[in-house]
């Protein structure tokens, strides 16, 4: 085999691996996030927002995020959740977080804090880009603190809608390390 053929399969083999598996991600950094169609992982970014990730285990560890809906979901854009309320005007009883942003790239997967004007509102509210090109200009000017490595495709099955007329709630949210 030439060495141009093995180059182009190596680089189409790790295309296909994704970002990274489940089975190699650290349990303490990583969130199982059960939908009514399946489950996505998604790899915290600690060292993206350390406040952001430490906020986010402590309310999955205590079920805030169960039962919550997707209440806006635009196709080629995002899907935003993390809401009790369901209407995309409430928050958790923890404090605001302040901005944590970053240069990082706002790419398929990536999941990051919604907020009002104020660069330090989130709370508990997130969303999740479904493409490269639809969250690209909100780079550095919301908090990323995780991607979706497994499952992105029972992300693009949610409701849509602003809101859509029957949300998709999140079944669970906890720590890999809780699901064992």
């Amino acid at each position: 085999m030439s060495m141009r053929i093995f180059a182009t399969l190596a680089v189409i083999l790790t295309g296909l691996a994704g970002p990274a598996f489940a089975a190699d991600l650290d349990p303490q950094n990583a969130l199982v996030m059960s939908l009514p169609v399946g489950k996505a992982v998604i790899k915290l970014r600690p060292d993206l927002a350390p406040k952001t990730v430490a906020q986010m285990k402590k309310l999955a560890s205590r079920h805030f995020f169960d039962g919550t809906t997707f209440h806006r979901v635009i196709p080629g854009f995002m899907a935003q959740g993390g809401d009790p309320t369901g209407t995309g005007t409430g928050g958790s009883y923890e404090p605001n977080l302040p901005a944590e942003f970053t240069e990082t790239p706002f790419v398929r997967g990536t999941v990051a804090m919604a907020r009002t004007s104020d660069p330090n509102s989130a709370n508990s509210q997130f969303f999740i880009c479904f493409d490269n090109n639809g969250c690209a200009q909100l780079q550095g000017q919301y908090t990323v603190w995780g991607e979706v490595v497994q499952g992105m495709e029972f992300v693009d099955k949610l409701a849509q809608g602003e809101p859509p007329a029957k949300p998709d709630k999140i079944t669970s949210l906890k720590l890999m390390a809780d699901t064992k």
